[in-house]
């Protein structure tokens, strides 16, 4: 075991010399031994709460982290943060406080880790915003760092009664198939005793959801780029082998601290590109074109959402994962995880070996330890794809010239270029009433607004409105474009993201009803038949944003500050201004 030097680390401005006899006396008021106090201060952080099964179970898990901290001669302190969970908050005014909470887990925990001078964070997340929130609070203050993911819920499975649906009976459920089953209630095609059943058995442990949604695209994301030991997100959150993992990322901290590798040294331009590699090939959340950018920018890298969706088109699609696939998180760590995944990325070339990992090791060293191959099944042979290309695509044209993505996972191709008449609606809601009256038809591009990071406030997502759309069996038969997000459980032709946004008169502002648009996932372009005169025209007549209800607080501030979506949504310069380092202060 390791003995530490101080003299360089930040807590030695709270440990260190006879000045510092105040602050040691609150160390020996929590119980701390002198051994203890003159020792690495590490923050264990965790979103732990009580607003969802994501989060329930983080609290158990910091306990194993706290473990393998001090079994490597470390002194752990516990402190959490908030979550907003998106489940919870969708289809209503809260959803509005999701995207905003990444920020502020982000800079809650930077404010903790610098009043209390900890030289290193293992981060513990398990709902969608807070896995990046946590990452980009490691890059931001570039310590030696280690993410883990809470893990994943267990798949759901409905009773075997007539009255459920065989199209629900014969799945594993997730929370998705929940909002789905809001759309065949509403069009009479599941009863009331049926729904009631479903909701008490599609989510039956603590964890986050279980499809390739928002979470464990990000759970993924968080191996892939090196922050977090590798295999470590696979297992559901129920399984004791969460503790063991989590006694090894408290090691893993020490090994960090020891060797001085901190979060910059494994988040630079390659691991940012095999995170998107990852998310590519998985079919993962179009949420990751949104946090990469965003984690990118705390490390002072440009890559953003063209950068991100340049390597979605050219990523073979392999994992046959939900919404757009067969299976959940569950079924994938159990044939192997990301590891197998990265193994046939490697087998293509598509994989820099080279980044460093929170383990200490190489990406390439890492993977020539695994011993697994692709199933077949969940993971396809990279040789044998389920398409050519990624899950999600990158779209430009003269509707979105700051871009827009859309998760074609699942969709076939036939069916990736769509043209239709404009139906606009100003917010979600406005949307969500007339998709439940059937005000729209077969055909129609329904363009939701007004929802984009500024605009909104907070860029809510639409999986309310898409689910009833699927629920009514019409997902494929209309598409949907709006300013603001998707969840990762969305599923059909949806595009969004795109910039830039109403709120600051970006085209999508100037749309009709009726206007033609043609959205062309296979070529990567989103127009709207109208000519640039006639465009600017528009523009010179646009009333200007519409005004909200959010005249102050905390989304009112965001809307402030909050930049471009296709940077990441983010609130503040980023590391490419900043003029100290924290571990160096």
């Amino acid at each position: 075991m390791t003995k530490f030097d101080k003299s360089k680390l930040p807590s030695r401005y709270v440990t260190e010399g006879p000045a510092k006899a105040p602050h040691r006396s609150y160390m020996y008021a929590m119980g701390l031994s002198e051994e203890e106090i003159h020792q690495p201060l590490v923050g264990v952080a965790t979103c732990w709460n009580e607003a969802a099964p994501c989060n329930i179970a983080l609290n158990r898990q910091a306990q194993a982290v706290k473990m393998g901290v001090k079994q490597a001669l470390g002194t752990p302190r516990e402190f959490t943060t908030i979550t907003v969970t998106d489940g919870i908050a969708m289809g209503h005014e809260g959803m509005r406080s999701s995207l905003a909470s990444r920020e502020a887990i982000a800079d809650t925990v930077e404010l903790t880790m610098r009043g209390h001078s900890y030289d290193a964070v293992v981060g513990l997340a398990g709902c969608d915003k807070s896995l990046p929130g946590m990452m980009m609070a490691m890059v931001r203050l570039n310590t030696p760092s280690v993410f883990i993911y809470g893990g994943s819920i267990l798949p759901g499975k409905a009773p075997q009664i007539d009255e459920i649906p065989d199209e629900f009976r014969s799945r594993d459920l997730t929370v998705q198939d929940m909002f789905e089953a809001v759309g065949w209630h509403q069009n009479g095609d599941m009863s009331d005793k049926a729904l009631d059943v479903l909701e008490r058995v599609a989510c039956p442990s603590s964890g986050a959801c279980g499809g390739q949604f928002t979470a464990n695209t990000m759970a993924c994301v968080s191996e892939a780029i090196g922050l977090a030991l590798l295999n470590s997100s696979g297992m559901p959150a129920p399984y004791e082998s969460r503790d063991a993992y989590g006694e090894a990322s408290g090691r893993a901290v020490m090994n960090l601290i020891e060797k001085n590798i901190r979060a910059r040294d494994v988040v630079t331009l390659k691991s940012l590109q095999n995170a998107a590699r990852v998310v590519a090939c998985t079919g993962g959340s179009t949420n990751a074109g949104l946090h990469l950018p965003a984690i990118a920018h705390e490390a002072g890298i440009e890559f953003f959402l063209d950068d991100v969706c340049e390597i979605f088109r050219d990523t073979p699609y392999f994992v046959d994962l939900k919404p757009g696939g067969a299976y959940v998180a569950k079924d994938l760590y159990d044939v192997g995880g990301i590891p197998v995944v990265m193994k046939e990325l490697r087998k293509a070339g598509l994989i820099h070996e080279d980044c460093i990992t929170a383990s200490g090791r190489s990406i390439g060293e890492e993977l020539d330890m695994v011993d697994r191959e692709a199933d077949g099944k969940v993971i396809y042979s990279i040789d044998a794809p389920l398409t050519k290309t990624g899950g999600v695509v990158g779209l430009k044209g003269n509707l979105a010239p700051e871009g827009a993505i859309v998760k074609v996972a699942g969709i076939p191709s036939q069916l990736q270029v769509f043209t239709g008449p404009a139906l606009v609606f100003e917010c979600e809601e406005d949307a969500f009433e007339a998709v439940q009256k059937r005000e729209y038809s077969e055909g129609d591009v329904i363009v939701i607004r007004n929802e984009g990071p500024a605009g909104g406030p907070g860029m809510r997502e639409m999986l309310s409105t898409t689910a009833a759309l699927s629920g009514q069996g019409m997902g494929k038969k209309v598409a949907l474009i709006t300013d603001g997000r998707f969840s990762g459980a969305t599923r059909g032709f949806c595009v969004g993201h795109v910039g830039p946004e109403a709120a600051h008169c970006g085209p999508i502002a100037l749309l009709q009803n009726g206007d033609m648009i043609t959205i062309d996932a296979i070529k990567g372009d989103i127009n709207v038949a109208l000519s640039d005169e006639e465009l600017a025209e528009r523009k010179a007549n646009w009333k200007g944003p519409r005004e909200t209800i959010y005249a102050s607080g905390a989304l009112w501030k965001y809307a402030q500050l909050v930049g471009a979506t296709y940077k990441g949504a983010v609130t503040h310069p980023g590391a490419e201004a900043e003029r100290h380092v924290y571990m160096d202060i």
